[in-house]
């Protein structure tokens, strides 16, 4: 592991992580100093797994990197896949809807994924690939320190605080992750398939909301 500032623009970063390659260093990730853009083009260009094989874009993630509350999916689909931002699908505007029900502005909010490219037909990620992804996620996180995350479904869960649980036994809980509350409720493409957990999904966001 590599410590230390990144170079000032994406081309110089791009330089320096192939001159590493060259060296015969695979794999570099930065602790300290890194700059927001820095991150997003490591995402974009990150082949630390097999899914950059079938990326069209990546999916770094959106909104303000100064807000109160984040939230955390688990991949994006097939038009996050397309356009290259997360929740923009049938399930992205079902989370704005429920967002907007309690009082939460999107525009006013983070939102991003465990992994940042789409999995083959929109399959569970694999352990592998979560761990790849896991350390931008976290740097996500240390750059927003919003007052609470919402974690979207068991997945985000689970990489979060590295457990093993199903969304179902650990909803309406409370945890804390450096710091920050953690609410963990239904992934919007669950509430889709579920429309009577939406009224608990609701009440997990106004639980959310209480932190800010």
């Amino acid at each position: 592991m590599l410590k230390g500032s990144l170079m000032n623009t994406p081309l110089e970063v791009s330089a320096f992580l192939t001159s590493l390659k060259e060296m015969g260093i695979e794999e570099v990730f930065f602790d300290t100093g890194i700059e927001i853009r820095d991150l997003v083009m490591l995402v974009r260009n990150c082949k630390r797994c097999r899914l950059f094989q079938f990326r069209t874009n990546a999916v770094f993630g959106e909104g303000r990197y100064d807000a109160d509350i984040m939230f955390v999916g688990e991949a994006p689909g097939e038009e996050e896949d397309k356009e290259g931002r997360p929740f923009v699908g049938k399930a992205g505007r079902l989370l704005t809807r429920l967002m907007e029900e309690v009082g939460l502005d999107r525009k006013e909010s983070y939102i991003c994924n465990v992994l940042k490219c789409r999995p083959p037909n929109n399959r569970d990620p694999e352990k592998d690939e979560i761990e790849a992804c896991k350390p931008y996620l976290f740097k996500q996180i240390d750059f927003v320190r919003p007052k609470a995350i919402v974690a979207l479904g068991r997945h985000a869960y689970n990489t979060i605080f590295g457990t093993d649980e199903r969304i179902t036994r650990v909803r309406g809980e409370v945890k804390e992750f450096r710091g920050i509350k953690v609410i963990p409720t239904y992934h919007p493409s669950f509430l889709l398939r579920n429309e009577d957990k939406v009224e608990e999904a609701l009440e997990d966001l106004e639980r959310a909301k209480d932190f800010l």
